[in-house]
């Protein structure tokens, strides 16, 4: 009776065992075997398990302490070769890890156009930059890069970013305990909304914050559509926006139609406006998805950005005391009767911009970027199939101790001492896909700087909070605090 029992046990484990193999296995079947001998030309690595592929170990590994080790198991197996083969997102993938390989990828827009998960495509909108074809990219990204970027668009910008920055920075020192993040948050999306919508009512401008928090958690989230999952959200949420921004579209036209004139020229408008050279106009459904997409952009990294600015030079005293010795630099330069930063004094704030590269490189607000191989292309002597996707690793190259020695080390004062070599330092991208709002960003990262280290600390009411990485790196309490206003 023992040994019948014992050899039952044994088979059970044996079959169990088997289908484990098979199971694991499933994915290379499916997804190799149509390659061909090429098949032995792909990078190591593993396909995961069904559906799942490796997306548990990734998630594992962001919800841990260590959210480098996802890419350091590779390392750590395969060697320091920069590019693997896994499956994340519901499809399989190459992922791009070193700089020279990094860059590129993404210098090349004709193998490796963009390439998101189908999850990020759906909630970011079919008509997005993110799910249109490269040449209308370059069509919309010409369109709506100029009135946020460069010398004009920038000094008709500042003035208001400065009077929100003083204004809400003076009503948060009012208010006693808040979230600092999410607070921020708030007031990055003012800023954006200006840019795009001057017009919106502060009803609609809640309205829209809200629903973004909520699409935002779906972006890199599983595809899984049922109630109580993030995308299951993120859906209802961008359903949400979609309403509320095509009204802003429908009252529009409306009042275009009367002829009257907008008491301010916005994004909104020049998207209204824009035609291609066969007089064809944007539909209503690329307006909004441009506007979801910018929108959702245009504060979620810079918000995120300036609360880890400020915590980490909190934490960092002697940083704190040379970034506001030059801010109080700058101040006692400036002419008597000028009222407010200009584009000159921000120029000026050489160390500042050091501190924030180095909070952009240590934090990575950014993870990756997806493209797709459009052909078969061989990179380093390995294969990446037509149809894979590419996940080109931001946070890899900005944490790789060999492209920024002690990376894991918050020093601004590296950016002296390393020459930035192309491809090593790509918080906003690469290539015609860099992100079009950058000088803005900074400029509104900077400029809220100048006033916090003059005038301003933070005090965290829970300092040691636990750490959440996905969607983006916060503290759980969403950094719990008081703004101080200096005395004198």
């Amino acid at each position: 009776m023992e040994i019948t029992v014992l050899m039952f046990t044994v088979v059970i484990g044996a079959l169990l065992m088997i289908l484990l193999v098979l199971l694991k296995g499933a994915n290379e079947y499916i997804y190799e075997s149509k390659l061909g001998d090429k098949k032995f030309s792909l990078p190591p690595g593993d396909l995961g398990w069904p559906v799942i592929g490796n997306m548990l170990s990734f998630l594992m590994a962001f919800k841990s302490n260590d959210p480098d080790s996802f890419i350091n198991s590779y390392v750590k197996r395969y060697g320091r070769i920069g590019i693997y083969k896994s499956f994340m997102f519901g499809s399989p993938t190459i992922l791009v890890t070193i700089p020279e390989l990094c860059k590129q990828v993404l210098m090349d827009e004709e193998r490796f156009p963009t390439g998101w998960p189908q999850t990020a495509v759906e909630l970011m909108g079919k008509k997005s930059f993110i799910g249109i074809s490269a040449e209308e990219h370059k069509r919309l990204r010409k369109l709506t890069s100029a009135p946020v970027n460069g010398h004009e668009a920038l000094s008709v910008y500042l003035e208001y970013i400065e009077n929100q920055v003083v204004s809400t920075l003076e009503k948060w020192s009012n208010m006693g305990e808040i979230e600092y993040l999410s607070q921020v948050r708030k007031l990055t999306f003012r800023i954006i909304m200006y840019v795009f919508l001057s017009e919106a009512s502060e009803d609609l401008m809640v309205a829209l914050e809200k629903e973004y928090s909520t699409l935002n958690y779906g972006v890199r989230a599983m595809q899984i559509n049922v109630p109580g999952f993030a995308y299951y959200k993120a859906l209802k949420a961008r359903k949400n926006l979609v309403r509320l921004l095509q009204s802003v579209v429908d009252e529009r036209r409306t009042r275009r139609e009367k002829c009257e004139p907008p008491a301010k020229k916005d994004m909104m408008d020049n998207l209204m406006d824009c035609e291609d050279e066969n007089g064809r106009k944007l539909t209503d459904e690329e307006i909004i998805d441009v506007l979801i997409m910018y929108l959702n952009a245009g504060h979620e990294s810079s918000g995120h950005t300036i609360m880890w600015v400020t915590v980490l030079l909190e934490q960092h005293p002697d940083v704190f005391h040379k970034a506001k010795a030059e801010q109080e630099e700058i101040v006692r330069n400036m002419p008597p009767t000028q009222k407010g930063v200009t584009l000159k004094e921000f120029r000026q704030m050489e160390y500042l911009n050091k501190v924030i590269d180095e909070v952009m490189r240590f934090i990575n607000i950014s993870l990756m970027v997806f493209r797709v191989a459009s052909a078969d292309v061989n990179i380093n002597g390995y294969l990446i199939p037509k149809g894979w996707k590419v996940q080109v690793w931001l946070r890899n190259v900005h944490k790789d101790p060999e492209v920024h020695p002690d990376a894991n080390k918050f020093d601004p004062s590296r950016w002296d001492r390393y020459p930035q070599k192309a491809g090593t330092f790509i918080p906003f991208g690469m290539g015609s896909r860099l992100c079009p709002g950058n000088d803005l960003a900074k400029l509104e990262i900077a400029v809220y700087l100048h006033h916090f280290l003059l005038n301003y600390r933070l005090e965290r009411v829970n300092p040691n909070c636990r750490i959440m990485n996905l969607p983006h790196r916060r503290p759980t309490d969403n950094c719990l605090g008081r703004i101080k206003k200096n005395s004198g």
